[in-house]
């Protein structure tokens, strides 16, 4: 029989973070990100339970777009990284995948291909890491304009690098230069809303916005967290106690002696460590919880294992399920006291740790 270490995926909350995506979006339609196998969380899985609530999806890159269609879905689905090679193109244009051009070597491969994609243009709005600076969009339309057969612009995306900090000025600064670089062509769509954007007030949400991480239910924003915003987590990630002894006053715990017992204390070991991706940075006092009672962890997390201190679920007994994240302990509280965030942590669980997906209601 294998260990009970798992995650248990809730399609539910999913669908209901959609939905309060969607509802902030405004006027705007909302594209289902699920990159990074849905943020871990099952890409398949994921953008199924949406199907029918999602016009259009985003993935990073040309394998997760083709998961999609492996799962039988024919939205339209957006590559954010667009294509790494100008053969992709074809499929792209097969298929339905719209790839954001953000460089040069990309825009010189759109024009010389045969395959002729609907594609995005992807605008430096001030994250410099990808696209083309506001100064060149002129140019680049120019090109396409006299190419031999001038591809489909969809319309333009940029990327906010500080929205998740309401207090910082830059969101609206990006915005602005991205008025500024696509006002000259007013038909054509524009996204530039990520999750925390949606909960930016008065942030404008153009006519597509990107929520990522917020539709499984970790935090966007600084300082809040998923259930502050009305989100609920999708991953729940559970393992078992294997054992449960009493250390003695001046004993220790684990590799390095990280943790000495100031009291006599009953401690437990979880089948879980960061060979499944919980995070080997989290330490002593980051909590967890049994039964609904929230206790914490004790010295260092190793790779198959970890140890916690059960004098807050003083009834805890070998084969019980340990919550390391999910609805009683948040995924933004441990990732704090991991010094890491929420992403980071869904997506690193690995692929030794079983999702069981929790099938949706019957709809009629």
């Amino acid at each position: 029989m294998p260990r009970q270490t798992l995650a248990r995926i809730d399609l539910e909350a999913l669908r209901h973070n959609y939905a309060t995506a969607r509802s902030l979006a405004g006027d705007a339609r909302a594209m289902a990100v699920v990159k990074a196998d849905g943020y871990g969380h099952g890409i398949r899985a994921v953008a199924t339970a949406l199907a029918d609530i999602a016009p259009k999806y985003a993935v990073a890159c040309l394998e997760e777009a083709f998961a999609i269609r492996e799962a039988g879905l024919s939205q339209p689905v957006v590559l954010l990284q667009g294509v790494h090679d100008s053969g992709d193109l074809a499929d792209c244009a097969r298929q339905g995948f719209e790839p954001v051009l953000h460089s040069e070597n990309q825009l010189d491969g759109l024009i010389r291909s045969e395959h002729r994609p609907a594609f995005w243009l992807k605008v430096n709005s001030g994250m410099n890491r990808l696209g083309f600076h506001p100064d060149q969009m002129a140019t680049v339309i120019e090109r396409l304009q006299n190419s031999a057969c001038y591809p489909e612009l969809l319309g333009f995306v940029t990327h906010f690098a500080c929205a998740d900090d309401p207090d910082s000025p830059m969101t609206a600064d990006q915005t602005a230069r991205f008025v500024a670089a696509t006002e000259r062509w007013p038909d054509r769509m524009r996204s530039v809303a990520n999750s925390a954007a949606h909960f930016l007030p008065g942030q404008q949400r153009f006519d597509w916005t990107r929520p990522g991480i917020m539709l499984y239910g970790g935090s966007p924003v600084l300082g809040k967290t998923g259930p502050e915003l009305g989100l609920k987590p999708v991953m729940h990630l559970e393992a078992p106690l294997i054992n449960r002894r009493l250390v003695r006053a001046g004993e220790s715990v684990g590799y390095g002696a990280a943790w000495v017992a100031d009291r006599d204390t009953w401690m437990g070991m979880v089948a879980i460590g960061y060979g499944d991706g919980y995070p080997r940075h989290a330490g002593t006092n980051t909590p967890a919880a049994i039964g609904g009672h929230r206790i914490r962890l004790i010295g260092r997390v190793s790779m198959d294992m970890l140890a916690v201190d059960l004098s807050g679920a003083p009834d805890a007994r070998v084969g019980d399920s340990v919550e390391l994240w999910g609805g009683t302990v948040g995924v933004d509280e441990v990732a704090a006291c991991a010094g890491t965030i929420s992403y980071e942590l869904m997506t690193g669980i690995t692929a030794r740790v079983p999702r069981e997906i929790s099938p949706l209601p019957v709809r009629e």
